[in-house]
């Protein structure tokens, strides 16, 4: 048995959870989540906490059990809090900056690069050109971090490109260390 879906979900204050079917509706200071149950799970709500909790004990359905309650506490995590990915540009030349809603990359390319936000998340640019993308959908988050970085991905040899901060990048030697 999924040890992350025996934990319980804890409802945070300001935040409604509603089960109508296998329809699992959140509500919260920042928006309105809504996640489908897979069959074999069963959602119920007990002392401000969200308790999941498997239909029969056949194991080819583990996979869902833990993977629910992960998804749950995401829908809670994402309407009281919001998530934040954070991306860095390094490099001689590269900007970043935003246009109406629009973010425009300049990253060495002949023309700049136009990324249009998803619906719901929100994209900034600060100092040293960090470029933050925010949200409540955490899947919705990543996607876009994660397009904004396979514009310029960092390269092995000088680490110039986008990355995510944090991320460590392994370089590698060139030419002239290959050969001593």
């Amino acid at each position: 048995m999924s040890n992350i879906g025996k934990k319980p979900v804890k409802i945070k204050d300001g935040v409604s959870v509603t089960i109508e079917g296998t329809l699992v509706k959140v509500n919260g200071p920042k928006g309105a989540l809504q996640l489908t149950l897979p069959p074999t799970v069963l959602v119920s709500i007990e002392d401000g906490h969200v308790i999941i909790k498997k239909q029969d004990a056949e194991s080819s359905f583990e996979n869902y059990f833990g993977l629910t309650r992960s998804l749950i506490a995401n829908l809670v995590k994402g309407v009281s809090d919001g998530f934040e990915r954070k991306l860095e540009l390094v490099g001689v030349g590269y900007r970043a900056k935003i246009e109406g809603r629009d973010l425009v990359l300049s990253v060495g390319f002949a023309n700049p690069v136009r990324i249009k936000p998803l619906e719901g998340v929100t994209i900034a640019v600060g100092e040293g050109n960090v470029i933050s993308v925010q949200g409540i959908d955490k899947q919705l988050v990543g996607d876009l971090a994660s397009k904004i970085r396979a514009v310029r991905p960092p390269d092995p040899y000088k680490a110039k490109g986008i990355r995510y901060q944090g991320e460590h990048i392994r370089r590698k030697a060139g030419k002239a260390g290959k050969a001593a």
